[in-house]
C-alpha cells in the first residue's frame, strides 16, 4: 500500500458550545495543515447538535480559508437535497474565490430524515432532488442559462472538475463516475442483510469498481477514502474514550433499527469500522484495508470515538509522522 495523500474530516462534535467547537475546529485545521495534510474536509447537520456542529459550511470554510495558507478545503458533503442549488453554486464560487481556488464541493443526498420536513422536503425525494439540484449547480457553474436568462456570476472558476459525490451504493458510485466526479467513501456503513459478517473493504470495492468503469475515457480517478483512526501514545487510555463514544453511537445505530448482539468493546470496534491504538497499531490496522490501496485521498476523522481537542490534535501529529510515512505516503514539499 502506498497512501497518495491525507486529509482531515470533522464533523464538529467537541463537547462544547457552539462557538467554542468552531474555534476547536479551526485549531484542528490549521494544525493538520502545518503537519502536510492535503485537504481538510468538514460536514453538513442540520438541527442535531449530536450529528453535527456545522450546519452552514460556506461561511465556516471561507473564515478557515483566511486563516491557512496552503491545504485544501472541502465540503463532506452539502446535503444538497435540502439546498437551493443556484444559491450552493453562488457560495461555492465566493468561497473558492476567497480560498484562492482551494475549494473541493463534496455532495450527498443523506442527511437527518426528519431534517427534510423543515426545508419543504420529502426524504423519500431525496434521489430525485439530489439528481436535479446536481445538474442545476453543475449548469450554473458552467455558464448554462438559468431561469430568466441569468447566469452566474462570478463564473464557476472551474469547480466543475472539483465535485464530489458521497454514497453507499453502486448506483451512486456508477453516477459519480459518469460525471467524471470524485467518489467520497465512508468511513464505515451498515452491513446490508446476508452480509453481516463483511469487512468494509468487502462492500466499498465493488463501488471502487463500479466507479472506475463508469469514468468517462480518460478522466482521471479522485477516490476520497474516510477511514475512523484514533492515533494514542497510550492504546488503554484510547479504549477508555472509545468505551463512552462508541456506546453513544451504539444507541444511535439501534434506534435506527441495527441490532447489536456483541457490545464489548473489541466487537464494536470492528462493527464501526474503528483503527484505533499507538501508531504501530494503527499501522497494521489500516494495512488490512484493501480499499486504500485505491484510494487518491485517505481522510481520517475520530468520530465516533470523539476524544478531547488535545488528544485529537495529538492524533493528527502520529499519524502525519508515524503512522501515514509508514503506510507510504511522504509529506509534501512545504507542507
Amino acid at each position: 500500500m502506498s497512501v497518495k495523500s491525507i486529509g482531515f474530516f470533522t464533523r464538529l462534535l467537541d463537547d462544547v458550545s457552539a462557538g467554542e467547537r468552531y474555534a476547536l475546529a479551526v485549531e484542528q485545521i490549521e494544525k493538520a495543515e502545518s503537519l502536510g495534510f492535503k485537504t481538510a474536509w468538514v460536514a453538513q447537520h442540520h438541527f442535531h447538535c449530536d450529528e453535527g456542529g456545522l450546519p452552514a459550511l460556506f461561511p465556516f470554510l471561507s473564515y478557515v480559508a483566511a486563516r491557512t495558507k496552503r491545504i485544501r478545503l472541502g465540503t463532506g458533503v452539502v446535503t444538497l437535497t435540502m439546498e437551493d442549488p443556484i444559491r450552493v453554486a453562488e457560495d461555492a464560487v465566493v468561497t473558492d474565490i476567497l480560498s484562492g481556488g482551494r475549494l473541493e464541493v463534496g455532495f450527498g443526498s443523506g442527511g437527518t430524515p426528519r431534517s427534510y420536513e423543515a426545508f419543504g422536503q420529502q426524504f423519500a425525494q431525496r434521489h430525485t432532488l439530489m439528481d436535479h439540484h446536481l445538474g442545476v449547480v453543475k449548469a450554473a457553474w458552467k455558464g448554462e442559462s438559468l431561469p430568466g436568462r441569468n447566469h452566474l456570476w462570478p463564473d464557476g472558476q472551474g469547480l466543475e472538475q472539483r465535485s464530489w459525490q458521497a454514497t453507499f451504493s453502486a448506483i451512486g458510485a456508477q453516477k459519480a463516475g459518469e460525471a467524471g466526479d470524485g467518489l467520497m467513501l465512508s468511513r464505515t456503513q451498515p452491513r446490508p442483510q446476508g452480509q453481516e459478517g463483511a469487512s468494509l473493504a468487502d462492500i466499498q470495492l465493488p463501488l471502487v469498481q463500479t466507479y472506475l468503469e463508469s469514468l468517462p475515457v480518460g478522466a482521471t480517478p479522485r477516490i476520497m477514502a474516510s477511514r475512523s483512526v484514533f492515533v494514542a501514545d497510550d492504546r488503554a487510555q484510547a479504549l477508555d474514550f472509545a468505551r463512552k463514544g462508541l456506546v453513544r453511537q451504539v444507541e444511535k445505530f439501534r434506534a435506527s433499527g441495527h441490532t447489536i448482539d456483541d457490545s464489548s468493546i473489541d466487537s464494536l470496534l470492528r462493527t464501526f469500522d474503528v483503527h484505533l491504538g499507538t501508531p504501530e497499531e494503527v499501522v497494521r490496522s489500516l494495512a488490512t484495508d484493501l480499499t486504500l490501496e485505491h484510494a487518491t485521498e485517505v481522510s481520517i476523522q475520530v468520530h465516533s470515538v470523539d476524544p478531547p481537542h488535545s488528544f485529537i490534535l495529538r492524533s493528527l501529529e502520529l499519524f502525519a509522522t508515524q503512522v501515514a510515512p509508514a503506510l507510504g505516503w511522504g509529506k509534501p514539499n512545504g507542507g
